[in-house]
């Protein structure tokens, strides 16, 4: 734990609950210090497009007011978090980063995971900025503008969670909930520097689902495993209202202890390196070095480490098809005025999904299957897939529209990312290094379906060898 005299908002939730477990620190005061950390650095990051320093502080209020009686709601009492801006949260707009969405009415509904969290007596900050609808890989959009990264500036933060990543990285609040339908929390969290987790589909409930379908996952950011850990032991119970969840983990009906084994290392663990995947032709030079220095380690700690690619072709088409096609969903239920109003990069992606018949749609949807069905085979003689987050690291900040929008371009330069979301299974990525010019780099730790514990054992037993790192703040 770091020393007290340090800024309370560079501490992990992990951190923060041993201190108020003591009574070293209250949840006041490290919500003030986040608050203050907020105010200092958001208006250059713009990582949140909402804020409720009022809320926030009653909530700590009520949250210290139990650690003086012994009585937490949860391990996660008093924790400073973030919700990305797609999420609903009783109390606040959810305006997507759309100019679409009228701020002026009544938001009256959690989402799933925010009700665990608020269950939890979890002190909720304010929503984090999201491209329009969560649709890129890049945080930009009409209504929020451009949202920085925390180690350049003049560099972006990846999307669609990029205002999670980013606060998360900056110590605006040490958790946030992102969301992912083709690499939206590894990206931004390989960018920033920061954990993030991709759950198995369904472990975390969702409400409304998504309306680009059963790619679409919500996770944490965080900035150590053991905080991911902890998160995912709240947002994982069960809700009635996603007809798509997995069942309960636990016989009473809750949610798994994630924190379980999470020490018990990778000795022993059969680990497929697979540098490209196969098709992945334009990977970095210093991304390839990092990720291959990542799998070493996995060897040095006792993991069984083979060099092997998991035998599919790039579903670059599968993966933007069907995006495509919820972004023409989505884009007939808005009046043509609404519409004139949207991200070109919204427009230009459904205008490319009413392009694709419905026999079309039907064949992406049988190859998705195909695809899922090979890689649960695939992981049958193997317990964990490591491949680079992201092939390429962050890349300069620009406004929405900058370029034509095509699949390409869209996703091309996270190849690793989008597979395992066609395929649900859980990913996960851990910074792994820096490039020659200070920027993070990832490694990616896949896991067969349902093994979201395995992954975060392995996470964490990287992590021991390469603790996690902030970047250098003074230099915003």
């Amino acid at each position: 734990m770091r020393d007290r005299a340090s800024d309370l908002a560079d501490y992990t939730a992990t951190d923060l609950v041993v201190l108020y477990h003591s009574r070293g620190v209250s949840p006041v005061e490290a919500t003030k210090a986040v608050l203050a950390r907020i105010d200092k650095l958001n208006p250059r990051l713009a990582a949140y497009c909402l804020v409720d320093a009022e809320h926030a502080l009653a909530s700590a209020r009520a949250s210290e007011e139990r650690w003086m009686r012994g009585a937490p709601l949860s391990v996660l009492d008093g924790v400073p978090c973030s919700i990305k801006d797609l999420i609903l949260t009783a109390g606040w707009p959810t305006l997507r980063g759309s100019h679409t969405v009228e701020a002026n009415q009544p938001w009256e509904v959690d989402a799933p995971v925010t009700a665990r969290l608020r269950e939890g007596g979890v002190v909720l900050l304010g929503k984090t900025a999201t491209p329009e609808f969560g649709c890129k890989g890049e945080t930009n959009s009409p209504r929020t503008g451009i949202t920085r990264n925390p180690w350049n500036a003049k560099k972006t933060p990846g999307g669609s969670s990029g205002g999670s990543a980013a606060a998360v990285a900056a110590g605006m609040g040490p958790l946030s909930i992102g969301t992912d339908g083709a690499g939206s929390v590894r990206i931004p969290a390989a960018f920033c520097g920061n954990f993030g987790l991709k759950p198995s589909f369904g472990r975390v409930p969702a409400y409304p689902l998504s309306p680009f379908g059963s790619v679409a996952h919500l996770g944490p950011h965080t900035m150590s495993v053991r905080d991911a850990a902890l998160v995912m032991s709240l947002i994982t119970r069960p809700d009635a209202r996603d007809w798509t969840s997995l069942p309960p983990e636990t016989p009473h009906g809750g949610a798994h202890d994630y924190s379980a084994g999470l020490e018990a290392g990778v000795a022993g663990l059969r680990v497929a390196f697979s540098p490209t995947l196969g098709y992945a032709k334009n990977v970095h030079p210093e991304v390839a070095a990092a990720v291959a220095a990542a799998a070493q380690r996995l060897a040095e700690l006792g993991a069984i480490v083979e060099q092997v690619d998991p035998g599919f072709e790039d579903p670059l088409d599968i993966s933007t098809g069907l995006w495509f096609v919820g972004a023409w969903t989505l884009w007939n239920t808005l009046s043509r005025e609404q519409q004139a109003r949207t991200d070109p990069d919204f427009a230009a992606e459904a205008a490319l999904g009413s392009k694709l018949s419905a026999l079309e749609v039907q064949r992406l949807n049988l190859r998705r299957g195909a695809l899922g069905s090979h890689m649960r085979q695939f992981m049958t003689g193997w317990d964990l897939l490591v491949t680079p987050s992201v092939a390429v690291p962050a890349f300069d900040a620009k406004p929405a529209g900058h370029q034509a929008m095509e699949p390409g371009a869209m996703l091309g330069w996270t190849p690793f990312s989008y597979p395992f979301n066609l395929t649900q299974q859980p990913a996960c990525t851990v910074p792994c290094g820096l490039t020659s010019e200070g920027l993070p780099i990832g490694v990616q730790f896949v896991g067969p379906m349902f093994g979201d514990a395995l992954v975060l054992r392995a996470a964490r037993a990287f992590e021991s060898l390469m603790p996690i790192q902030r970047p250098d703040l003074a230099r915003l």
